[in-house]
């Protein structure tokens, strides 16, 4: 398979929400959508992460973007991180692996020497017509809304 980037017709996705609700790309048909993917519920880069999308989500709103965050972890898990920290966006079940596969995010990591596969901390920026327009695979935790907001504000 081919690397996607930037101009690639971002991969089709249908999966549950943190309600047991189905969210798919066509749903944000029109809208900026921040796609991130995070290794797992409830560690501290990943809280650290989700949080600043939280706590820039009006801005983001207001600026034409929608958020969605993904991991492999459970509805379950996912209903406990939205509330425990307060997310107000969606974030999406991907147990089965299938989005870390389409979007290319599921990988050999290191950690302390020790190699496994996990996700692949990612950001991708879709375009109203479902057009990725960024990736960030250098996505910094306590400032990942500026990193998105500072791609557009320098056009």
């Amino acid at each position: 398979m081919e690397e996607l980037k930037a101009g690639d017709k971002a991969p089709d996705f249908k999966a549950k929400n943190q309600a047991g609700e189905t969210v798919s790309l066509a749903d944000f048909s029109g809208k900026k959508l921040i796609l991130y993917f995070y290794p797992k519920d409830n560690t501290p880069g990943c809280t650290t992460e989700s949080c600043n999308f939280r706590d820039n989500y009006q801005s983001l709103l207001h600026k034409g973007f929608e958020v969605v965050g993904v991991s492999i972890d459970s509805e379950a898990s996912h209903q406990r991180f939205t509330k425990k920290h307060d997310l107000p966006f969606n974030l999406l079940v991907d147990e089965d692996k299938k989005m870390v596969q389409d979007y290319q995010v599921w990988g050999e990591k290191n950690l302390y020497g020790m190699k496994y596969m996990g996700t692949k901390r990612t950001t991708f920026v879709i375009n109203e017509s479902g057009i990725i327009e960024h990736i960030i695979t250098k996505v910094k935790n306590k400032e990942a809304s500026q990193q998105i907001l500072d791609l557009y504000e320098s056009v």
